[in-house]
C-alpha cells in the first residue's frame, strides 16, 4: 500500500493531471493519485468510482495503480475497460458513482499519459487537482479496503448515442479514428446508421501508426479529406485519441473548425430553444458570437478549457457550448460533457433531414479573414505576467474593448486579436481576426507591438 509520495509538479495540471511517462509520471504516481483521488471522494461523502482507460501501451499498468489506490483508500471500484472519454464520463452518470477516472493521454504523443476526473457529475480541476498534491505528500489519505468489480457499458454506451439520432435520407461518411479509443465503438455506430460507410483506421493502437489523431492539426486531416474525395462523401469525420474532440472535413475537402460546428447545430438547437444561451471560447470567431445573436440566443464568452465550459454551462442552463479545439458540449438531450461521437451522431442527423450539404451551412456563415491559433514558448513562470502586463499597458486606449475573461481579447474597427497563456503548457497562445487583409495585418502588428512592449519576441506568424 503506498504511503507519503510527490509527484513531479509539472504533471498536476489546471484540467487534468498528464506527464511523460517514465520521466514525469509513473505507475506508483498512479497509485497515489488514485489514493488521493479516492480520498476527496470519500471526504465528499462518495463510495464508488468508474475507472476507464484508453489505448495507450502504458494506460493498463496506469490502470492497475489507480485501482489500487482507490481500494486502499476505500472505494469500490467499477472498472469498465477501455473506452473513449466520454464514455468514462457516461459510466458515472449510468452507474450513479460518486466519480470517475479516466486514464488517458488525449491527444498526446504516445509516450504521454495522464487522468482525467469526475466527482459525482461534476468534472475534478482547478484548485480541486493541486489539493491531489498534498495529501499525497503528507500520506493524509482515507484509508481503507475497497471491492473491484468489471463492468461492460459498451452497448449502453453505443445505444445511448444512437438514441437521439433522427433519421433522413441516407448519407456517405468517411470516419476516422486515427487507431485512438473510439474505434470499436464507431465500428458499432455504423453498423446501425443507414448509409454508406468508411472507417478508417479502428484497430486501438497506443503507437498512432498512421497517424497522430488531433484533429486541430491540418496535417492530421489529410487522409481523411482524400479519402472523402476519393468516396465522394458527404462529410468526414476524425476525433482525437480518446475521443473527446471532433475534426470535421466538408465535401469539398474543407475543414469544419469547432466555432462554425457550433454556428450550425445553433440553428437547430435554439429554434427549439429560443433565447437560449450559447458558450463559446475566448478564441472562437466573432462570426459566432454574431450568429448566436441572430438566432435570438445570448452568445457567451468563456475561459478555454472543458472542464471550465462544463462548469460555466451547469451554471447558466445553456444547452450548447463549444470550443475551436473541437470539444463540444450537449445539455439538449444529452448530459452536458464533450463527446465527439455524440456531436457526430447530432451532425450526421442534421445533415440527414436537410436539403442542404454541410459546405453550404458551412458558406452561411460570413468570410472573415483570420490566423490560425499560434502557440509560441513562454516559460511558466513568465507566462501569465506577461498577460497582465500587456493587459496593463492597453488600459485606457481608446479605440478599443479589451475582454479579460481569459487572457486579452482586444477588440477594434479592424477586428480583434487574443493573448492568452495556456493552462497546460509553458506556451502563449495568439490568434488574429478581420474581415479584410488590411486589418487583419494592422491586427498582427498590434499584437507584436503589445508583445514588444513586455519584451516579447512575436512568433514569426506574426
Amino acid at each position: 500500500m503506498i504511503g507519503a509520495h510527490r509527484f513531479d509538479p509539472t504533471i498536476l495540471r489546471e484540467y487534468d493531471v498528464r506527464g511523460v511517462v517514465g520521466k514525469t509520471l509513473s505507475p506508483t504516481d498512479a497509485e497515489a493519485l488514485g489514493r488521493a483521488f479516492g480520498t476527496c471522494v470519500r471526504r465528499n461523502g462518495g463510495k464508488r468510482v468508474t475507472v476507464g482507460r484508453d489505448g495507450r501501451l502504458s494506460s493498463p499498468d496506469m490502470e492497475a495503480g489507480v485501482v489500487a489506490g482507490l481500494r486502499a483508500a476505500g472505494i469500490d471500484v467499477l472498472r469498465v475497460g477501455g473506452c473513449p472519454t466520454p464514455g468514462l464520463y457516461f459510466s458515472v452518470y449510468e452507474l450513479k458513482a460518486d466519480g470517475g477516472i479516466m486514464i488517458t493521454g488525449s491527444h498526446n504523443p504516445p509516450d504521454y499519459n495522464g487522468f482525467k476526473m469526475m466527482i459525482g457529475t461534476k468534472p475534478f480541476f482547478g484548485a480541486d487537482i493541486q489539493t491531489l498534491g498534498p495529501i499525497a505528500a503528507e500520506g493524509s489519505y482515507a484509508e481503507g479496503n475497497g471491492s473491484v468489480e468489471d463492468v461492460d457499458l459498451f452497448e449502453a454506451y453505443v445505444a445511448r448515442l444512437l438514441k437521439d439520432y433522427r433519421p433522413g435520407k441516407p448519407l456517405t461518411v468517411v470516419w476516422d479514428c486515427g487507431n485512438g479509443a473510439t474505434g470499436p465503438a464507431v465500428e458499432a455506430l455504423v453498423a446501425r446508421l443507414p448509409g454508406t460507410h468508411k472507417v478508417l483506421f479502428p484497430e486501438v493502437d497506443g503507437t498512432f501508426p498512421n497517424h497522430h489523431p488531433d484533429p486541430t492539426v491540418p496535417e492530421t486531416l489529410e487522409i481523411l479529406r482524400e479519402a472523402v474525395a476519393e468516396a465522394g462523401a458527404d462529410l468526414g469525420i476524425a476525433f482525437d485519441g480518446d475521443g473527446d474532440r471532433i475534426g470535421v472535413i466538408d465535401e469539398k475537402g474543407r475543414v469544419l473548425w469547432g466555432d462554425q460546428l457550433v454556428a450550425i447545430y445553433a440553428t437547430e438547437i435554439l429554434a427549439e430553444h429560443p433565447g437560449a444561451t450559447v458558450i463559446a471560447d475566448v478564441k472562437a470567431s466573432q462570426v459566432l458570437y454574431d450568429r448566436i445573436a441572430e438566432l435570438g440566443g445570448k452568445p457567451l464568452m468563456w475561459k478555454t478549457g472543458h472542464s471550465l465550459i462544463k462548469t460555466k454551462m451547469a451554471e447558466t442552463g445553456a444547452p450548447l457550448a463549444g470550443e475551436m479545439s473541437g470539444h463540444l458540449f450537449f445539455k439538449d438531450r444529452y448530459y452536458g460533457f464533450d463527446d465527439a461521437l455524440y456531436a457526430a451522431i447530432r451532425l450526421l442527423s442534421l445533415l440527414a433531414r436537410s436539403d442542404r450539404p454541410v459546405s453550404a451551412m458551412r458558406d452561411d456563415l460570413p468570410e472573415v479573414m483570420n490566423t490560425p491559433e499560434v502557440r509560441f514558448p513562454c516559460s511558466e513562470e513568465r507566462k501569465f505576467a506577461v498577460v497582465a502586463e500587456v493587459k496593463a499597458a492597453l488600459a485606457g486606449q481608446k479605440g478599443i474593448q479589451v475582454n479579460d475573461v481569459d487572457g486579452v481579447r482586444v477588440t477594434s474597427a479592424d477586428g480583434w486579436w487574443l493573448l492568452r497563456a495556456s493552462n497546460t503548457q509553458d506556451v502563449l497562445v495568439a490568434r488574429c481576426e478581420s474581415k479584410t487583409e488590411a486589418g487583419l495585418e494592422r491586427l498582427k502588428g498590434q499584437l507584436r507591438a503589445a508583445l514588444g512592449g513586455v519584451g516579447i519576441a512575436a512568433p514569426e506568424t506574426f
